[in-house]
């Protein structure tokens, strides 16, 4: 099987899989390839934080031209997956100068399916682009050629909590690795002082707590497949013993009132009120906070997000850091190096990143009085050793970065999902039942069933919105000034697809 992720967080999804108890784990050019069986399957696209998409290869073939292709596709058996009665859609990812458009190729894939349908049985099935039964994927990197069954659907980074999103939102992949990156282990309070709609808190509560992300989906692709054992996803589902209590806090914060607006909502829909608070704040207003901290920011970067002075919110950021930060760390999520260069402190860790089609860094500040000589003296460690060994995959991406530019412009980074998606505005109802069908699914009091102890369990994290946190007041660090009313939107960016 293969998952697919964004580049540079190849390693980070390689342990997620690991620690699921995947075999065979191997590390490609944003993906990563392992072996299991189908309560892996079923596993890794309910739990895995940083995976875009979950394939299953069912052909491995080499083609030169369209026409081989379509000999390729049509030699298997398709009775094995689809029936005259199912619809199928085909997307398509292309690196080769052979093939000069990967839609032509999705179309010699749809067109070798229906043909040996025809050819057999004198009728076809249907193709439905919005919402088939069986998606599949093929993928074709010079001569050669990949056919997958597509496991997901929509894509992974769709969690289904987000109702609202401002100007330009931070992939929720994305945010869960530059998270799982940092290697926090929920043992702090976590801070985001330019939160947007707050996909930063939110993955970061999901983690702490331990629950999948994949517990808001309305369905996965592979809940039609003719093998489908949904007494075993069930098991999956309802299983929640790896949860934990999460015995600190999360405080997320910006300058935009809509922003703030916006992200308690998302977080209302989550059910994480209990773990986060939202409110408004200028972080030019941010004073030490009381307890023992993890800041995680993605500040506006000038390219989606325009503010008045671009350099100057970031030497406002490195003069908080340095002055109201003490003996914490912060990880800074950006793109333009005159952006760093503003910040003024030098960082301990740089990972490279992918923000969509923007080549960014994340990088590591450790905020610590005096100088780096006393603070290592006294057993400070400015890299631990799986840190160390993370930089060094830097390289290694740096090596890899320039390939040819995929033929279909339009899926970079797979955030140009084919597939259109759009959620619904909060409704408290519609999120008690998460994972209801419509009423005309056949299966939909089956699913609703195995879902309901859950969801019980889970009712009042919606109607018990917390409203403050941990004796913070009206300001940053529990002991901050007012905060500030209007001012630029410090959003969260993204080049993703939304």
């Amino acid at each position: 099987m293969i998952a697919k992720t964004f580049m540079g967080l190849e390693p980070v999804l390689a342990k997620e899989l690991t620690h699921l108890g995947a075999n065979n784990v191997e590390i490609g050019r944003r993906m990563v390839s392992f072996t299991g069986n189908k309560e892996m399957l079923y596993r890794a696209n309910f739990q895995l934080r940083t995976a875009i998409r979950i394939l299953k290869p069912i052909s491995h073939f080499k083609a030169l031209n369209p026409d081989e292709v379509y000999e390729g596709v049509k030699k298997i058996d398709w009775t094995q997956y689809l029936d005259l009665d199912k619809t199928f859609a085909v997307d398509s990812v292309v690196f080769s100068e052979e093939f000069k458009h990967s839609k032509f190729v999705a179309y010699k894939v749809k067109d070798a399916i229906v043909d040996q349908f025809r050819e057999k049985t004198g009728t076809r099935p249907n193709i439905s682009v919005a919402n088939p039964d069986l998606r599949l994927n093929i993928h074709i990197a010079e001569d050669k050629c990949t056919l997958s069954l597509d496991s997901s659907g929509e894509s992974l980074h769709r969690r289904g909590y987000r109702q609202e999103s401002v100007e330009a939102p931070l992939n929720e992949v994305l945010a869960a690795g530059i998270i799982l990156m940092t290697g926090w282990n929920a043992d702090t309070d976590f801070i985001d002082p330019m939160c947007g709609s707050g996909t930063i808190a939110i993955e970061a509560a999901l983690i702490a707590k331990n629950m999948a992300p994949g517990i808001f989906r309305k369905e996965f692709a592979f809940e039609k497949w003719a093998d489908f054992d949904a007494d075993l996803f069930d098991t999956i589902y309802n299983d929640d013993s790896e949860e934990r209590e999460y015995n600190h806090h999360i405080y997320a914060y910006d300058i935009d009132m809509k922003a703030v607006n916006t992200a308690r909502l998302n977080v209302k829909a989550a059910g994480l009120s209990d773990v986060i608070t939202v409110e408004q704040a200028d972080f030019k207003n941010f004073t030490q906070p009381k307890e023992k901290s993890i800041m995680i920011t993605n500040p506006p970067y000038g390219e989606r997000i325009s503010t008045p002075d671009l350099l100057g919110t970031y030497k406002m950021i490195g003069e908080r850091l340095k002055h109201q930060f003490l003996d914490n760390d912060a990880w800074v999520l950006s793109y333009r190096q005159e952006c760093f260069d503003q910040i003024g402190l030098k960082p301990s860790i740089k990972y490279p990143l992918y923000n969509g089609s923007l080549e960014c860094e994340l990088r590591k500040y450790q905020i610590f009085d005096g100088r780096l000589r006393n603070f290592r003296e006294e057993g400070g460690i400015v890299k631990t050793d799986e840190e160390k060994k993370s930089m060094a995959e830097k390289h290694r991406f740096k090596k890899n970065r320039e390939f040819k530019k995929r033929i279909d412009e339009n899926e970079e980074n797979e955030e140009g999902d084919i597939r259109t998606f759009k959620f619904h505005r909060y409704d408290l109802d519609r999120f008690d039942n998460k994972r209801r069908r419509n009423d005309d699914d056949n299966t939909s009091d089956r699913r609703s069933d195995r879902r309901s102890d859950r969801k019980n369990d889970r009712k009042g994290d919606w109607k018990n919105d917390r409203k403050g946190g941990k004796g913070f007041g009206k300001g940053f660090g529990k002991a901050g000034k007012n905060f500030s009313k209007g001012g630029r939107n410090f959003n969260n960016f993204d080049d993703y697809d939304e």
